[in-house]
């Protein structure tokens, strides 16, 4: 055991080239643990508190020297000499410490910051990985390592691109039992099958925030998945045998609440909610569809137990913006059959133990977990990955270029390498 001697926090760069903030903790033992935070560009409503210091002269306002100077002369302070291995009982001070319910005191980026730091660094201290340090922690108890699949974003929009389709984020999820490596191996090529054909239709590939293509000129929020198909066959794979398609609408971003309707700018429609879950009903039994998410608003939960009942159990309907990592709202998912899986972000929660407690509730109701990188804001903290695999996640959500995303990735080849030497 090591008592926590020093936090200390910083302002570095996120993806977007918004800032972020990264802490570093320091045990007596000499241990370290280091963790960056990442945030979205789209967010849900009731996730907790991204501080920024508003100050308009630094960064647009979006600095976080305000979430910083929280880590380094308030919290921090109120942990040293602290156990490290308390996770739990660390993470609850600095809940109680903060009073609110969405964490505005003291910033969720500043308390998730020292949370995962802390996390790391007694993992550090152990000589475990990440993972695994994780599952004794939190007494997760399994001794079989199932990985997580790549769900890959391949074409994105919304508010993650511009002159784009209206929903947000299109995917590529590998089925089956092939490795890490292989899945990985398999989407990106695909991707770049995906890319020869955007190109055939004269449609731009350059990148959004996610690293995915982000081609203006698209004629209907489908087009997508047709390219998809294309692109799978194209580079030797089967749809829906091999791998197949995830959807986020992020319909959030397009629902109007005073009218409580959803405008598709891109086809000109203005819907209601049965209208828009008609909308989608073709698209299941024409393409071979995994997952879908969000794909009615944060605000419009009385119809989402319509569209779990559409759905029919063919494949998980998940939920982000209506959840937001939060068990609370889980649990009302799950009473109300609003969804059959839900999306984790660790910055939503804004501590790792509400994130993991989060997991854990999905996965006593059968719930399908899958860990996810945000828009605007990421860094190249792999903590997510290991978060997936200590859980038992079925997939992880990251783009397929850039730094920040494909990081991930290596992150969990690793891990799989890792395992096998250790059989």
């Amino acid at each position: 055991m090591s008592k926590i001697k020093n936090i200390f926090a910083r302002e570095i760069l996120a993806s977007g080239g918004a800032p972020s903030l990264e802490v570093t903790v320091t045990l007596e033992s000499r241990a370290t643990g280091e963790a960056s935070v990442s945030y979205g560009a789209s967010a849900g409503s009731k996730e907790a508190t991204v501080l920024v210091d508003g100050d308009m002269s630094r960064y647009n306002g979006k600095g976080m020297l305000k979430a910083i100077k929280n880590i380094n002369e308030i919290i921090g302070d109120s942990l040293v000499g602290v156990e490290a291995e308390r996770q739990r009982e660390i993470d609850e001070i600095m809940v109680g410490l903060d009073g609110t319910e969405n964490k505005a005191n003291f910033g969720g980026n500043a308390i998730l910051g020292i949370s995962l730091a802390i996390a790391r660094a007694q993992a550090n201290e152990e000589k475990l990985p990440l993972y695994k340090y994780l599952r004794k922690v939190y007494e997760i108890g399994e001794t079989d390592w199932t990985l997580p699949k790549p769900m890959m974003v391949m074409i994105e929009g919304g508010k993650h691109a511009d002159e784009t389709t209206d929903l947000q984020e299109f995917m590529i999820g590998a089925i089956g039992s092939k490795t890490a490596a292989e899945n990985v191996r398999m989407e990106m090529e695909i991707y770049n099958a995906l890319k020869k054909i955007l190109k055939a239709e004269k449609l731009s590939t350059n990148v959004g925030n996610e690293g995915a293509f982000a081609p203006n000129g698209i004629t209907s929020n489908e087009k997508p998945m047709e390219y998809f198909v294309e692109a799978i066959k194209n580079a030797g794979y089967i749809p829906g045998i091999d791998a197949g398609i995830g959807i986020d609408a992020a319909a959030s971003e397009f629902f109007n609440e005073e009218s409580k309707r959803y405008e598709l700018k891109l086809e000109r429609k203005i819907l209601t909610s049965d209208e828009l879950i008609n909308y989608y009903l073709p698209w299941i039994s024409k393409y071979p569809i995994i997952t879908m998410e969000d794909m009615l608003s944060e605000f419009d939960w009385d119809n989402w137990p319509k569209l779990v009942e559409k759905i029919n159990g063919k494949f998980p309907l998940i939920a982000d913006d209506l959840t937001v990592t939060n068990t609370k709202l889980l649990q009302k998912a799950i009473d109300m059959k609003a969804a059959t899986a839900i999306l984790i972000k660790l910055n939503q929660a804004g501590t790792l133990t509400e994130t993991i407690d989060c997991c854990l509730l999905a996965r006593q109701n059968n719930f399908m977990t899958m860990p996810s990188h945000r828009g605007g804001g990421e860094t190249n903290d792999t903590f997510m990955v290991d978060l997936a695999v200590a859980v038992g996640s079925t997939y992880i959500k990251v783009g397929p270029t850039r730094g920040e995303r494909v990081c991930k990735y290596n992150r969990l080849m690793r891990i799989e390498e890792e395992l096998n030497q250790s059989l």
